[in-house]
């Protein structure tokens, strides 16, 4: 596995919308907290000169948070976001099962844009958020 670290302060979606107000950490709703997290995903793999294809691929009852080339290798990214690790980190709530549900999308994906004889790989992006920004785990070939 590949590890990298990344921190950014986020800009957007964590504030009440009262002008230079940002949220303290309990006061941001998971739902909010997970949205704003796949916002700071995407600027990570920007600056990482991954090429974004898709955000938020749907098929049947799963889902596919971002789909991307790094170079030639078409990467399908789930991103979990979390306010601590005191349950554990990001990443341990990838299980085996949502693992299966994943491929199952990304074959989906494969076949409903003709892709074929491309490499492909499964990668997640672990983001940690406090009062600082978020820290960027990237995990390549998670699985």
């Amino acid at each position: 596995m590949n590890w990298e670290s990344f921190s950014k302060t986020p800009k957007m979606g964590l504030s009440d919308g009262r002008r230079n107000s940002v949220l303290k950490i309990n006061e941001i709703s998971s739902h909010k907290l997970g949205k704003a997290g796949e916002k700071a995903a995407l600027r990570f793999l920007k600056n990482k000169n991954f090429r974004i294809v898709e955000k938020g691929f749907r098929f049947h009852k799963g889902e596919i948070d971002i789909i991307a080339y790094d170079q030639k290798t078409l990467v399908f990214f789930e991103v979990k976001t979390r306010r601590s690790h005191k349950f554990g980190f990001p990443e341990d709530a990838l299980t085996p099962s949502k693992q299966n549900q994943l491929r199952k999308v990304a074959l989906g994906y494969c076949t409903l844009h003709k892709i074929q004889d491309v490499e492909c790989r499964f990668d997640v992006l672990s983001l940690t958020y406090d009062e600082k920004g978020y820290s960027v785990s990237h995990i390549e070939n998670a699985f």
